[in-house]
């Protein structure tokens, strides 16, 4: 659904070039949620502007539905929809109905289609009732349903989400992200950039982080959590391991971490299936209430792509 092709775009300062992204490629397809992540000044926003059409590459192309949208944002806005951090695409003197059918009605829907579509959507994220108040008078977390709401008004097929859930009450993030999993199963492409690492892990099929305008990790969510995953061990037991019990773990060669008072990770000189049974004898009789092998969580990879970057300068 969206191709983007070695994108390169540079800007003069006023003593030299500087290169904010270099050879970025990235793809999204049909009912496919790619996270597109990177710490600040990264070249994240400068990407998305040209996926969007509104900067046009140095070099690179980009494709939505096969259609080369370089540069073109009239072309680009006719196929994606974008959920701006801030409501920024929102009419703050209007109501919610009559934002919505404002903006379906510049994406060429008659009045009676926008009004109809607008009514459906308004119900799809609860806030059918609220549709005669101004957006000035709404929540943080129903001005961002409503901007939702606002770019999917012409059906698009590509989405693009800023910052979705960043403020919201529990709730309100819920079912944002409920609506996002229910667009990507209804075929939608959508890229999301955050910062919230965990909002990234429950809803990305796929992920790419950019670091100094490359792109430096790129895959499954699945396959990036395995591979950075550790052969750790987690064991949480009711009460406080005695100290006995800890210098006999380290007998057996595992190297111990201690988090808390009833949590120990341990790690084996080798990645030994067996050892962990040698390692549960040693701790007989004490009360276990959790073994767990350790996997990474996206906190944890973006934390140590990040350093990688900043040990290598």
């Amino acid at each position: 659904m969206l191709m983007a092709d070695g994108l390169v775009k540079r800007f003069q300062s006023r003593t030299n070039v500087i290169t904010a992204v270099d050879g970025i490629a990235i793809a999204v397809a049909a009912g496919e949620v790619l996270a597109f992540l990177g710490p600040n000044g990264a070249g994240k926003t400068t990407t998305i502007k040209m996926v969007a059409g509104l900067v046009r590459p140095d070099q690179g192309r980009v494709t939505i539905s096969n259609i080369d949208v370089t540069g073109r944002p009239a072309l680009a806005a006719a196929h994606l929809g974008a959920v701006l951090e801030g409501s920024r695409n929102l009419y703050w003197r209007l109501t919610c109905l009559e934002n919505l059918i404002y903006w379906g009605t510049l994406r060429r829907l008659t009045p009676r289609a926008a009004r109809t579509r607008a009514v459906e959507l308004l119900r799809l994220v609860g806030l059918e009732d609220r549709q005669h108040n101004t957006v000035q008078t709404l929540s943080r977390g129903m001005q961002q349903k409503l901007a939702l709401c606002q770019a999917l008004m012409h059906r698009p097929k590509l989405l693009l989400l800023d910052e979705p859930t960043l403020g919201l009450d529990f709730a309100s993030s819920e079912t944002i992200k409920t609506t996002v999993r229910d667009l990507a199963r209804d075929g939608v492409a959508i890229l999301l950039t955050t910062h919230q690492m965990d909002v990234a892990q429950q809803l990305s099929d796929r992920l790419a982080i950019i670091r100094s305008g490359k792109l430096v990790l790129s895959g499954t969510t699945t396959a990036i959590l395995t591979q950075y995953s550790k052969p750790m061990w987690r064991i949480t037991t009711a009460s406080p391991l005695p100290t006995d019990r800890i210098a006999a773990v380290r007998a057996l060669g595992w190297q111990v971490e201690q988090p808390s008072a009833e949590a120990i990770l341990v790690t084996p000189r080798e990645d030994d299936a067996d050892g962990i049974y040698q390692l549960l004898d040693v701790l007989r009789p004490e009360p276990i209430r959790l073994v767990e092998r350790h996997r990474a969580d996206l906190a944890e990879v973006f934390q140590q792509v990040v350093e990688e970057g900043a040990n290598a300068q």
